[in-house]
């Protein structure tokens, strides 16, 4: 097959896999903001609010290594097809939940399901010539972006106020309907791009991990950084609600804009920013914008000021998450990338548990702002430790001219 062939080839696979991705989030789009005004509908305290996002991300937790590893071994086609079927199902079953645990416990299996996103970045990573793959992994990120905007509006007009429990079924159907959507999508047009591979071991994926400090700075990174976010996402729809009166339309359309935002600078920003000072520095850039903003919407006097402050977070995020994935795929070896970036995804969802739980206890217990404050200060660190990253590459290519 010619060079143009395999690229041409390449190109339509990421089309494909970009719009199965924008409609697997649009369904989880629909849900989010909602989430916490649904388990509010239960009549519980705002911590076990957090606790039901937290289900979310112990699944995943579980999930993304195992559907990394399972990837690399037999093929990411088959992990996204069941995956994807389970998440569909689980958004069925939530929408007829009968009480706050059981809708707890859906949530943990969707979690597990819902470990798949280092499995699509994997994906990327094998029809993706390396020098692309930060570009590419970003227009991964713009089509969750687009996904984003798109779930939170049919969200919020879809929801029924003051129709208790019942009120959040047609949002959850057509989330459902979306993620069904998707599994089609997968069956009849995505093509496998992984064959005869080896496993590898639970102990010796995480040895590697370790050993390339490039991957472990990566990894630090990402759980110092999503707790931070994941902190301010469980937390927007309660936030919002005590300081400003706002109710799940005007969550649900934030959120719209978020994702709209968050796809534009995925597209284009990042890539661009990335080409000009390189993904370590790109990855610090943006977690110091975030901390910054995080903390400026803490004085915020009203909910103009806040909207005004969100695009500034969302920059800083936006190029975060592409510089992170990027630098793991260039790190790892070919037949690690499903593990390497799984292992990402499960770090990720730790500190998607570690995040809303802080979050929830800061906001019951010292004050409605204290999240807020906490996820801010906790970028800056994580800013240096990407910073440092810097340093790692110039060691690795400094020994790699000695060789």
């Amino acid at each position: 097959m010619s060079a143009e062939n395999a690229a041409a080839k390449g190109n339509g696979a990421l089309i494909v896999l970009l719009l199965i991705v924008f409609i697997n989030i649009a369904g989880f789009g629909i849900v989010i903001p909602l989430l916490p005004f649904y388990a509010d509908s239960f009549g519980i305290d705002a911590w076990q609010v957090t606790v039901l996002f937290s289900a979310y991300s112990v699944g995943q937790f579980v999930g993304e290594p195992v559907w990394g590893r399972i990837s690399d071994r037999w093929g990411r086609k088959p992990v996204l097809l069941f995956t994807m079927a389970v998440v569909g199902i689980s958004y069925a079953l939530l929408a007829y939940a009968p009480d706050y645990w059981t809708a707890l416990l859906l949530r943990l299996f969707a979690g597990v399901a819902g470990g798949n996103m280092g499995v699509t970045q994997a994906y990327v990573a094998d029809i993706t010539p390396p020098h692309q793959r930060t570009a590419r992994l970003g227009l991964l990120g713009a089509a969750f972006g687009v996904g984003f905007m798109v779930g939170p509006a049919i969200g919020g007009l879809l929801v029924v106020e003051g129709a208790g429990l019942a009120g959040f079924r047609p949002p959850l159907l057509v989330a459902c309907g979306l993620s069904l959507l998707a599994v089609v999508g997968i069956i009849a047009l995505l093509k496998e791009t992984r064959h005869a591979a080896t496993a590898q071991g639970q102990r010796a994926r995480l040895r590697d991990a370790m050993a390339n400090p490039i991957i472990f700075n990566v990894l630090l990174t990402t759980l110092v950084a999503i707790s931070a976010f994941s902190a301010m996402e469980a937390i927007f729809g309660l936030w919002t609600k005590a300081r400003f009166g706002w109710g799940p339309h005007e969550v649900g359309l934030t959120f719209a804009m978020i994702g709209a935002l968050s796809a534009l600078t995925q597209a284009v920003v990042a890539g661009w920013l990335v080409r000009r000072i390189g993904e370590a520095s790109t990855l610090a850039l943006g977690l110091a914008i975030s901390g910054v903003s995080l903390i400026a919407q803490v004085y915020a006097p009203n909910g103009a000021w806040l909207v005004g402050l969100i695009p500034l977070t969302v920059l800083g995020i936006s190029i975060t998450n592409p510089a992170i994935a990027g630098l793991i795929s260039h790190a790892s070896e070919p037949h690690q990338q499903g593990a390497m970036l799984g292992l990402n995804g499960a770090l990720s969802a730790l500190a998607r548990i570690i995040g809303p739980l802080v979050a929830g206890v800061l906001f019951s217990a010292v004050s409605v702002d204290a999240p807020y404050v906490f996820a801010g200060l906790g970028l800056f660190p994580a800013a240096w430790i990407g910073w440092r990253i810097n340093a790692k590459l110039a060691e690795r290519r400094a020994a790699a001219e000695v060789w």
